[in-house]
């Protein structure tokens, strides 16, 4: 198990990482004070096949803006230990996927590459509320996985009428470029998923 902890005055956010399959109490894990925000993460470990557990502290002042930043971060921090972890016996690097239900659709790519970066496209206007949350807080929830994973994220919600049903097809694609991306591949053992290789910064 993984396990990533990131303390501040405003927050304590704690994730933890298991390898797949599923398993059967994979929700008790997930605890959040936001409600989409857990069902939008239940929907990345089911379709990633990654066990994911968030717990989050926050001080009196509850921010949801805080909790998503934070919590993204934590996660992303998580994923690129992960993929640290596994590159030796060799994974994918990167991935993708497409998320639909009922008129909803998206597209969603990653790959980890240490190069920071989200890039959100959308072909349709996206309700500014989504059940209990801000549209803009999930927009930075997952622009800090991929601060805290120095990884690339690009998503393209390509149709959609209502709220939950996009940001669902959305975080379904991610899910599957990530369980697709994490995924183990003997014949990249010891491999980036850039050509450009281990990057390292030399201070003098």
């Amino acid at each position: 198990m993984i396990t990533v902890t990131r303390q501040s005055t405003e927050s304590k956010i704690k994730v933890t990482l298991q390898a797949p399959p599923v398993k059967v109490n994979y929700r008790n894990a997930i605890n959040t004070p936001i409600i989409f925000l857990n069902h939008m993460i239940e929907h990345i470990v089911w379709r990633s096949g990654l066990n994911i557990g968030v717990d989050v502290e926050t001080d009196k002042f509850n921010l949801s803006h805080v909790i998503c930043e934070d919590s993204g971060m934590t996660l992303g921090k998580a994923l690129l230990q992960y993929v640290n972890e596994n590159q030796k016996q060799g994974i994918s690097g990167y991935g993708d996927g497409v998320g639909i239900i009922d008129e909803a659709r998206a597209t969603a790519a990653i790959s980890f590459e240490g190069r920071s970066m989200l890039v959100l496209d959308k072909n349709c206007d996206i309700p500014a509320q989504a059940e209990d949350m801000h549209s803009e807080d999930l927009t930075t929830f997952l622009d800090g996985i991929a601060q805290g994973g120095s990884c690339t994220i690009h998503i393209k919600i390509e149709r959609g009428e209502n709220a939950h049903h996009i940001w669902e097809a959305a975080f379904r694609a991610f899910g599957i470029a990530l369980g697709r991306a994490l995924a183990k591949n003997p014949e990249r053992a010891q491999m980036t998923s850039g050509v450009a290789g281990e990057i390292k910064y030399i201070m003098e």
